[in-house]
């Protein structure tokens, strides 16, 4: 089914991104609307800049390579009452540091995580991987093939981003962990993972257990 003008393929749009409930691509949209990618785009731009008004509990988020129409913060409430959605899924000091490293740093792999954090991550990193905030990227060329783990579409639409450059600038506290790593010289992914890690990090696990509990 194809549609000849703007009149026709907004409302299409509008119905199809409610009813899927989850990012779909361009690409995607464009094959079922018989329209190019440039006129999905524009269209949607204009459909997201309609939803920005006030009057509008629900939004389109438009991504790099996809879009999803969801709702605005600040009824996060109402809709918990509504569907009876208990209280949770906070992260824990242990998940949001890991994820602030997987962000800021991707595509990285466990042990560069925790040369970072200090501690051993390997509860963080899973619970991340479950909740669908951070991927595999790929593996590392190297022997073991360590993971590599990226952020995900899921990521952004939790944190309000359009885009990775959204991110706050972090380029002071990059930057001081740069040069303590030129102080202390750089270790091989190996050397990472055989190196010893603090107990702490059996009591970061209950945390985490503890919130998403």
């Amino acid at each position: 089914m194809e549609f000849e003008n703007y009149d026709e393929l907004f409302p299409a749009l509008e119905a199809v991104l409610f009813a899927a409930g989850y990012p779909l691509s361009y690409d995607r949209l464009a094959e079922i609307t018989g329209r190019s990618g440039d006129e999905i785009k524009e269209a949607l731009v204009a459909l997201s800049a309609k939803y920005a008004s006030e009057e509008y509990g629900i939004q389109v988020v438009l991504f790099d390579e996809s879009c999803q129409m969801c709702t605005k913060e600040g009824h996060e409430e109402l809709i918990r009452r509504a569907l009876g959605i208990k209280q949770g899924g906070r992260l824990s000091t242990s998940s949001l540091e890991t994820l602030a490293i997987v962000a800021y740093r991707q595509p990285v792999t466990r042990s560069q995580i925790e040369r970072i954090r200090g501690v051993d991550s390997s509860y963080a990193v899973s619970s991340l991987v479950m909740k669908n905030l951070i991927e595999e990227k790929g593996r590392l060329d190297m022997p073991g093939r360590p993971v590599l783990y990226g952020t995900t579409v899921d990521f952004l639409r939790c944190f309000g981003l359009s885009s990775l450059d959204e991110l706050p600038d972090a380029s002071s506290f990059l930057g001081e962990f740069d040069k303590k790593e030129q102080q202390e010289g750089e270790f091989t992914e190996q050397e990472a993972t055989d190196q010893e890690l603090p107990d702490r990090a059996e009591a970061d696990d209950e945390a985490d257990r503890s919130v998403e509990g």
